[in-house]
């Protein structure tokens, strides 16, 4: 196959040359790519997903606790939020990940949720490979340049903290009131059900959420409600 897309991947976004590409190809193959190469292809990326998570976990809180003095907990908090699946997924959009995946027929079909997941994986499999190829620091450079950069922002917003207990402390201050939420829609069979949920603030609709549970639902619903306390009044 042509390796020049990865090899372009590995000169232009993590600014070096592999030593060996094959890691690199290794890290965006998805476990259901392999099960439709099985003569051409042996290995896919969750063992480098393995590796790449332990590293970017190592990243973050060497980075948090020697430029911080925060307590535990809310260094924690500030990691989860750095680490988390939306911050890893966005990030590897943003790096132009999606071209280089090796999928499946079935999962190029699949839902955005799935498409999500697989590409926040295949970032932590990339650092995976990183580390293998080249070592910790440039890891740790390529973590800290897709990352690490963004945690500025990460505290602006608040986006932090978890979402409804953040929503309660605006809404006490601004409303006096306690959000209250409430299951709009309930639809799919019970294997696979999505909920929309809905929080209201003094009866007044304030956010809807979509998720694959109530809480995912209400968590998404108090994001949405935030962004509307954010907008100036007018």
């Amino acid at each position: 196959m042509d390796l020049t897309p990865y090899v372009s991947f590995a000169r232009d976004v993590l600014h070096t040359e592999f030593k060996d590409i094959d890691l690199l190809l290794t890290a965006f193959t998805h476990r259901s790519y392999l099960n439709e190469h099985r003569k051409t292809v042996s290995q896919h990326n969750e063992r480098l997903e393995f590796l790449g998570d332990a590293v970017l976990e190592l990243v973050v809180t060497e980075y948090l606790y020697s430029n911080f003095a925060e307590p535990e907990g809310i260094l924690t908090n500030w990691r989860s939020s750095l680490v988390r699946t939306e911050s890893i997924g966005a990030a590897a959009s943003r790096y132009g990940f999606e071209p280089l995946l090796r999928l499946s027929r079935g999962e190029k079909r699949g839902t955005d949720r799935a498409r999500a997941q697989i590409l926040a994986n295949s970032f932590e499999a990339v650092i995976g490979a990183l580390y293998l190829d080249q070592g910790y620091e440039p890891a740790r450079q390529f973590i800290t340049e897709s990352i690490l950069s963004t945690f500025q922002e990460i505290l602006d917003s608040g986006s932090w903290m978890d979402a409804k207990s953040h929503l309660q402390e605006v809404a006490q201050s601004q409303d006096g009131a306690t959000p209250m939420y409430k299951v709009l829609e309930e639809t799919g069979p019970d294997h696979d059900k999505t909920f929309v949920v809905g929080v209201y603030v003094n009866n007044i609709l304030k956010g809807q959420g979509t998720g694959p549970s109530k809480q995912a639902g209400q968590q998404k619903a108090a994001e949405e409600a935030l962004v509307g306390y954010k907008q100036p009044s007018n």
